[in-house]
């Protein structure tokens, strides 16, 4: 058992396991890639309208955790899952959970934008179509134009929505994915190092945006940059070698963490 990791879920005074302060929480996450265990034990709680912040080394966990919110394992053979997530306190690797539906309340961002060979309208009104979300064009029309706005392109792309949305920017191709994903109303959005194929000024207006989203969603994301980190996260998670070596506030952890494996990290002396 990773105690380090037991240790740092104790609730803060006045709040329990079940505080609805808590949209999702780990409990003894085990991940077994065939023989290989990729994460020890890992207790984490994703608090509700907070980014929280995955970090550590190439390798440790983080991304593997990441992917293990919205069941995205599922797609690796060899990919075992153990331990308990809970989304709303329910258990969403139970039998019953509809996978598809799972990962309309858990939405993903990737590293590398990835927008569907489609228009821009089309790329952002799919998920909506497929779940039923729209009774006609007008009420479709409303989502597109409402995600686009939360996603800060609206009135960069709103001129030509049928144009396809590979020839964006790669900073407007992410900020596109972005769209797509709260077009089905997550309450959860996952982000695996969404920056590190741009440049830095599509870096800020994505960091930007994360902090806006922050208001109506919950965010975590996994990211390689300390200062990204620091400026996007209220929350951070250090992870080293399958382990969750500690999580606090990141103002905490980043200017007195519990542990020196955090603190070497930050300082750049490894990993």
């Amino acid at each position: 058992m990773n105690m380090m990791a037991e240790t740092t879920t104790e609730p803060k005074q006045g709040q329990t396991m079940s505080d609805p302060a808590i949209k999702m929480m780990g409990k003894n996450v085990t991940v077994h890639y065939g023989t290989k265990q990729a994460l020890f034990d890992v207790n984490l709680p994703i608090r509700q309208n907070t980014v929280t912040a995955l970090i550590g080394p190439s390798g440790c966990g983080k991304s593997t955790f990441l992917r293990c919110l919205n069941r995205m394992n599922d797609t690796i053979d060899n990919c075992r899952v153990g331990g308990e997530i809970t989304l709303d306190g329910q258990d969403i690797y139970d039998p019953s959970i509809d996978v598809v539906e799972l990962r309309a309340r858990v939405g993903m961002v990737f590293q590398k934008p990835n927008p569907f060979p489609k228009s821009i309208y089309e790329n952002v009104a799919y998920g909506p179509r497929i779940h039923g979300l729209a009774r006609n064009k007008a009420e479709l029309d409303q989502i597109v134009e409402t995600s686009l706005m939360k996603a800060g392109l609206w009135n960069e792309v709103k001129d030509r929505l049928n144009e396809a949305g590979t020839g964006l920017s790669g900073g407007q191709q992410q900020r596109l994915c972005i769209a797509r994903a709260v077009a089905v109303s997550p309450e959860v959005i996952l982000m695996d190092e969404p920056c590190s194929a741009l440049d830095p000024i599509a870096t800020a207006k994505v960091e930007e945006l994360i902090h806006e989203l922050r208001l109506n969603f919950t965010i975590v994301i996994v990211t390689h940059s300390m200062q990204q980190a620091a400026r996007v996260s209220q929350r951070t998670a250090m992870f080293h070698l399958g382990n969750l070596v500690e999580e606090n506030d990141t103002d905490k952890i980043f200017t007195n963490p519990d542990e020196s494996r955090t603190q070497d990290y930050i300082m750049g002396r490894f990993g």
